[in-house]
């Protein structure tokens, strides 16, 4: 495995030299939008916000660790890998008309310098190595972001931004390396946005004691820097160095470009929880098989390749995005609805 410094590599994912050191970078297409969550709410159906949820097909309301392991009860994932059986989920992002209605924005593929991937909805999955890493143990969860914060200053810019595509193609790749730039915390409010691209980047840094914290965030830290370096180095209260895990989220907000559909006041996108882009959040559980995010780590797997030394097999997009489950909250999510998803059953307009 290549050790890369973060300007460096900050720098290579500007320039989409990425031929120059290995991560692992796949899709992970939509499981199901559904308002559970079995890390802040575990148990509770009709949760307070929605999400949109990615990985293997053992989700569930509750997913108590060590003892429900995903990578054993899972028969198939959303990801490319099929030996990720994790779960990844997000906030949703919505769209506010000026009658008062809601509508939530789908979310597309993303290309960029590494190649484009296929998603059927869902996101992108980094896991970014940086010298001597130490992948994640069963029963590992972890928190990114603050669903309650409207604080865009309290939110460190280049661990949680959003990106303005003026088209609805991503190639050419727009900008620099994530979280830079003119990325910003707050939700672009403009009708010249045809995608809005959500980037969200976990604490790389763990206690190496708990695989989980009340606030499911103390047993991780930041390391030095910020932004998709690997994760700089490490504080001597959490001294091992993790994979650096990173979303990506595409949302297409191109079919609300007509400027007198949108509210004569206040904000027009915001996600589920009727908030802006500094409540912006990911949740992560892991679920791989066994070793083979270690194996991946040591032995420089690559994007979304197979990779024997690892015990990596990838699936090709028609299979993972046939790996589907039911709403444990069954509402309408789709369409027109009278209200956001919070609180009673969401209906339609």
């Amino acid at each position: 495995m290549h050790q890369w410094a973060p300007l460096a590599a900050a720098a290579l994912l500007a320039n989409g030299a990425v031929a120059q050191f290995n991560m692992l970078r796949f899709a992970c297409s939509q499981l199901v939008v559904d308002r559970v969550d079995p890390l802040v709410n575990p148990g509770l159906r009709y949760t307070p916000h929605l999400h949109q949820i990615v990985g293997g097909n053992s989700f569930n309301l509750t997913m108590t660790p060590v003892e429900y392991d995903l990578a054993e009860r899972s028969t198939c994932t959303s990801c490319s890998f099929n030996q990720d059986k994790s779960n990844y989920w997000t906030a949703v992002m919505f769209f506010k008309a000026k009658n008062g209605t809601y509508h939530r924005v789908p979310q597309v593929g993303n290309g960029g310098p590494q190649g484009k991937l296929i998603n059927n909805g869902g996101l992108d999955v980094y896991y970014i190595p940086s010298g001597k890493t130490t992948a994640f143990k069963p029963g590992f969860r972890m928190l990114a972001g603050n669903a309650a914060n409207t604080d865009d200053s309290k939110v460190s810019s280049g661990n949680i931004c959003h990106r303005c595509w003026t088209s609805t193609s991503d190639t050419p790749f727009v900008g620099g390396a994530p979280c830079s730039g003119s990325d910003t915390v707050a939700i672009p409010q403009e009708t010249r946005c045809k995608m809005i691209r959500q980037t969200i980047i976990f604490p790389t840094c763990w206690d190496g004691k708990n695989l989980d914290t009340p606030d499911h965030k103390s047993h991780v830290a930041y390391g030095q820097g910020a932004g998709a370096t690997g994760g700089g180095a490490c504080p001597s209260t959490h001294p091992v160095k993790l994979p650096q895990v990173m979303y990506e989220v595409m949302w297409d907000v191109s079919k609300f470009s007509d400027q007198s559909i949108w509210p004569d006041s206040g904000d027009a996108l915001m996600y589920s929880m009727n908030l802006g882009g500094s409540a912006a959040h990911g949740d992560y559980v892991f679920g791989w098989e066994g070793d083979t995010l270690q194996r991946a780590m040591d032995s420089g797997c690559n994007l979304n390749n197979a990779c024997p030394a690892a015990g990596l097999t990838a699936q090709t997009p028609e299979q993972y995005n046939a790996c589907t489950i039911k709403q444990q909250a069954p509402e309408e999510v789709d369409g027109w609805l009278k209200a956001m998803p919070m609180g009673d059953v969401a209906l339609k307009a």
